[in-house]
């Protein structure tokens, strides 16, 4: 969550220096100038705006793999936010003084892209404190810790006093999400109560072990004594620079989360049961904008809600249909309930039960490897493994996930299943996962994306979840339409994963517009689903304090399932599914409404 947030703000970051025709008195650099075309120039200002966006990150910079701001952290005050506005109405400005007509077709998208979203990055300013930034999803309390131990590498000494330095840094840093929370308690938005026990306890979890108390080193010492340890130095400068570690811990960073801990108690006792977006100012207007932006269309929560609706009564009415062919006895409510307890769902939670699950998911990803020549005319370079997710993190991490491969070609693409619960993976939605995940799914798309060439960083590197998600939903029907899913139970096993996204358009616009409880959206997908109970408690409490965001996944499968039947309807015989593809994927992630124009472009050049 927080990389994709910052990739966001690297793009959306903007310089007061803008990229009209430069003026210099030194001739040879005047000619270069001249003899640039208005595309050239205009890719060059669209590298210049996302590097600058970049530059003014040292959080993200480290993701990039720049160490120029190592020991520094991101700049959080209402002062810098003020200070990216600016720039980004300059940068709008600097854009539209760009010939648009006399750019090819490729930099006319990527213009359209970046002023459409500059001009959202400068109307959604005023919502800048509609959000919750310390939740039980992500936040500033937990991604210090998780930043310095994942992406803070210490190669050096120079590294290993750069994170210092940030240890240092870190009462600034909650300094300045205080202020940000309170800003927002000024306002009246502050996080419903549930969410307080899950943020303390996780800020004190830091406070455990040494130098904060006795026992067991805490773990971000353990992390810095861990990395100096393998740096080839005298072993006194390695205890001089543990020393410091220590230090820096006791006198800023303990101190940094008890302030933070004593807030957050304090805003606790402010705090109420209220779940929805509707309680913010001018709330309904700001989750209407939250929904345009997450879908990338025009459709009102009504619209999303009743969607839902209709999908899930379709998909019940597709799972009794199975459950007919199976000649099971019983109500669907009693067939879910049967596929969420029965021992031939799952796998034994022993290492040979986990070393199957690996074998028949690489098979299901090796076997659509082989058929790839049915689906796409462009396929990536980069290769796709499965792997089981590192015992020292499968506790906490999601139950499957896609890591894109290395753009230089030293490591594939892995489609990671969570192994630590087998009776959270059952064996029926296994090709399902394998699908969404791997190959059709996210390996092609964000592995082909990867690899294309005249494509700014800005696109490169950003990313529309109704697109991303959009086409990992639509790769688990895509199998099924080539044949697969043979065993009934393992197509259940997609339909209930296509459930429970549409499920989530009920629920969402439910708690956000319509005022729902907590427990009604629990008592919903309990209702309609074979989840646990448990899933349905997670799922909520993400929708609460990320509004619209999980509406995303279908409307964005919706939405290329409908350019395709049109598509097919217009062209007929003329219709191939391989350039259907290579059309969605070949510009990397756009909006929806930019992806339909793509689509309509071609079937018109298909009509010729």
């Amino acid at each position: 969550m927080l990389k994709r947030s910052l990739i966001a703000a690297a793009i959306s970051s903007v310089f007061l220096v803008g990229c009209q025709s430069p003026t210099t008195t030194q001739d040879t650099t005047t000619e270069v100038v001249k003899q640039q075309s208005e595309s050239e120039r205009a890719n060059a200002f669209f590298e210049e705006v996302f590097m600058r966006g970049v530059m003014r990150s040292p959080v993200y910079q480290t993701y990039m793999g720049i160490k120029k701001d190592y020991d520094k952290w991101d700049d959080g005050s209402e002062a810098r936010a003020l200070e990216d506005l600016a720039l980004a109405k300059q940068d709008l400005i600097t854009l539209r003084a760009f010939d648009r007509s006399k750019l090819d077709a490729t930099t006319q998208v990527s213009y359209d892209l970046m002023e459409q979203g500059l001009e959202q990055n400068i109307s959604d300013f005023k919502w800048r404190h509609h959000t919750y930034p310390v939740n039980q999803m992500y936040g500033t309390h937990s991604m210090v810790p998780a930043f310095l131990i994942n992406q803070h590498q210490i190669t050096d000494v120079s590294d290993a006093k750069a994170y210092i330095s940030r240890l240092n840094g870190v009462p600034v840093v909650f300094e300045q999400l205080e202020k940000d929370l309170e800003a927002r308690a000024e306002k009246g938005i502050i996080a419903p109560k549930f969410v307080f026990p899950h943020v303390i306890d996780s800020s004190k979890n830091i406070l455990k072990g040494a130098p904060f108390t006795t026992g067991e080193d805490s773990t971000l010492l353990a992390d810095f004594k861990r990395k100096v340890a393998k740096l080839e130095i005298a072993q006194d400068e390695k205890d001089a620079l543990v020393t410091d570690a220590t230090k820096a811990l006791k006198a800023s960073v303990g101190p940094a989360y008890e302030s933070l801990i004593s807030y957050l108690i304090g805003l606790e006792s402010r705090a109420d049961n209220r779940d929805g977006a509707w309680k913010f100012p001018e709330g309904e207007a700001y989750y209407n904008n939250a929904l345009a932006r997450t879908t990338t269309t025009d459709l009102t929560a009504k619209e999303i809600h009743a969607i839902g609706l209709a999908e899930v009564a379709r998909i019940h009415d597709e799972m009794r249909a199975i459950k007919d062919k199976v000649g099971f006895k019983g109500d669907l409510k009693a067939f879910m309930e049967f596929m969420k307890t029965d021992k031939q769902f799952y796998l034994p939670n022993t290492e040979e039960g986990k070393a199957k699950y690996l074998a028949d998911a690489t098979a299901m990803i090796d076997n659509m490897k082989e058929r790839l020549d049915e689906l796409f005319i462009v396929k990536p370079k980069a290769d796709m493994i499965v792997k089981r997710v590192e015992a020292f993190r499968e506790k906490a991490a999601g139950k499957a996930f896609y890591q894109q491969p290395a753009p230089d070609g030293s490591r594939p693409g892995i489609y990671y299943a969570n192994l630590y619960d087998m009776e959270a993976m059952p064996t029926y939605q296994m090709e399902a996962l394998a699908y969404h995940e791997g190959i059709p799914g996210h390996h092609m798309q964000i592995a082909i994306a990867q690899e294309l060439e005249g494509i700014p960083k800005f696109r490169k590197f950003g990313g529309y979840t109704a697109y991303i998600e959009g086409w990992g939903l639509y790769s688990e029907l895509v199998p099924k339409e080539m044949g697969l899913y043979e065993d009934p139970y393992s197509d259940f096993g997609r339909l209930a994963m296509e459930l429970w996204r549409a499920c989530r358009l009920v629920v969402d616009t439910g708690i956000h517009a319509m005022k729902w409880t907590r427990q009604q959206g629990i008592d919903y997908y309990v209702n309609n689903t074979p989840n646990a109970t448990s899933d349905g408690v997670k799922m909520v409490e993400r929708h609460i304090v990320m509004p619209s965001q999980a509406t995303a996944y279908k409307i964005g499968m919706i939405k290329i399932v409908e350019l395709r039947e049109n598509a097919k309807k217009q062209l007929g015989e003329k219709f191939d599914i391989r350039e259907f593809h290579d059309v969605v994927l070949k510009s990397g992630p756009v909006p929806l409404n930019t992806l339909e124009g793509f689509v309509n472009d071609w079937v018109a050049s298909k009509q010729g």
